[in-house]
């Protein structure tokens, strides 16, 4: 009988960790930008692992293509923080352009691209060295930068000029720039790289732009307020939107942008990551000071895990 339930409990684990490398595990990164740390979480128990202090308003993070690397930039301190996945151990902390927020990586996992909100700009760095390669001029307060699968692209949204500026990795220059609704932030590009899903917040909007045509296709509003982050579904056919003011998720049909469900989840509900396998999606929410845990096959909250004060960001690493 105890076999069996042994049995029972590692099938279980195999089903939440989904596509997860063998012997890896999933670890949940959410920055506190009042507490100045870094809350590390179990995906698989919910429990919290570590809280790792890092610098003074920490807010975007991201995950290396390997898993063994989590950056995350301190806006007050205009630095970056790189954390050892599996040690959760700080490394390093460089600077990093003046109020570091939103981040990502080339597809390879070599170039860190900073979005820099006082500087109307992005910071390139080698992601080994954390030398700072170039800066790139994008719009008025840029928010947010988001790579494409096919590694071609880095978009960045741009709060105050109302647009997606689009920096073709090969050459680390702006190409394209597309006008969207008022105050865009989150963003995420399709599988295939041909269509970029953007949030809105002060127009209440998703939006979607064909990435070759360079332009928006089709704007809906959510019925939600003041939405934040897009999340897609693997298979692309759903699209998780979070909302601060209404504090809730809606749940997009990506072909038609029709809701399909509304997920209550609490005040201030923002960023957004999904598990590899695309089971559960983790949400941050400010105001309570916590991240939630939503099961994407009953779109109902299953979860939640306390972090510091005023949880900004979530990434999860798949971590060797």
């Amino acid at each position: 009988m105890r076999t069996s339930r042994l049995a029972g409990s590692l099938l279980l684990a195999a089903l939440v960790l989904g596509h997860a490398r063998a012997g890896a595990e999933i670890r949940v990164f959410v920055t506190n930008e009042k507490s100045d740390d870094v809350t590390v979480i179990d995906a698989t128990t919910r429990t919290v692992l570590k809280t790792i202090p890092v610098g003074k308003r920490p807010r975007g993070v991201a995950v290396s293509p390997d898993g063994r690397r989590v950056y995350v930039t301190n806006s007050n301190s205009d630095t970056l923080s790189v954390i050892d996945a599996r040690s959760l151990a700080v490394l390093s902390t460089v600077p990093a352009g003046l109020d570091p927020e939103g981040l990502t990586l080339n597809r390879a996992g070599t170039v860190l691209y900073v979005v820099n909100e006082n500087e109307l700009s992005v910071t390139v760095l080698d992601a080994d060295s954390l030398k700072i390669m170039k800066k790139i001029g994008v719009g008025k307060e840029p928010e947010t930068a988001v790579t494409s699968p096919d590694g071609r692209w880095v978009a960045v949204s741009n709060e105050t000029s109302d647009d997606v500026h689009l920096i073709e990795t090969a050459s680390d220059t702006v190409v394209k720039r597309i006008s969207v609704p008022k105050n865009p932030r989150g963003m995420r590009f399709t599988a295939d790289s041909r269509r970029l899903f953007v949030a809105s917040e002060q127009a209440h909007v998703v939006s979607v732009i064909d990435v070759a045509q360079g332009s928006v296709t089709k704007s809906v509003e959510t019925g939600g307020s003041r939405p934040v982050d897009v999340a897609l579904t693997p298979d692309g056919a759903r699209a998780y939107v979070s909302h601060g003011q209404s504090g809730d998720l809606r749940v997009l049909d990506t072909a038609s942008l029709q809701m399909l469900a509304v997920i209550p989840v609490g005040p201030r509900t923002w960023w957004t990551a999904l598990t590899p396998d695309g089971r559960f999606l983790w949400a941050t929410v400010g105001r309570t000071g916590e991240v939630a845990v939503i099961d994407t096959q009953s779109n109902a909250v299953v979860g939640r895990v306390r972090c510091g004060t005023l949880p900004w960001g979530v990434a999860i690493a798949n971590v060797p």
